[in-house]
């Protein structure tokens, strides 16, 4: 069984900074890419960042320059580090995690239950 869990979620003023985090646990044998989602209301959930298990990233284009992603392979963990936010940004932020639970089985997508980020004065 495996979970996903994000947390660093909160309210932060325009121009602040927030750092979530997601920690994926369980019967992991690899995970590949790991990836952070956001969803506000009444929109389509979108990409927000990605990082391959390599550590290659990209970015949305209205996050670029202002997040960073990154993990902690030894530690199954992602993160994102979001500098100069914007009221837009709020959202309920999803870490998504393709992984295996054994070296041969099939790539495997799971989700985390969100973290509510809120960006307001």
């Amino acid at each position: 069984q495996v979970h996903v869990v994000e947390s660093g979620g909160g309210l932060v003023q325009p121009g602040g900074s927030l750092r979530l985090s997601c920690a994926a646990s369980g019967s992991i044998f690899s995970i590949n890419t790991m990836r952070w989602y956001r969803q506000a209301p009444g929109k389509q959930r979108e990409l927000v960042a990605a990082i391959s298990s390599g550590g290659s990233t990209n970015y949305a284009d209205s996050v670029k320059g202002r997040f960073t992603i990154s993990r902690d392979n030894a530690k199954n963990m992602v993160y994102l580090q979001m500098n100069s936010l914007k009221p837009e940004d709020a959202a309920v932020y999803y870490c998504n995690t393709v992984l295996r639970i054994s070296r041969n089985g099939p790539d495997q997508r799971y989700w985390g239950q969100g973290t509510q980020v809120t960006v307001s004065s």
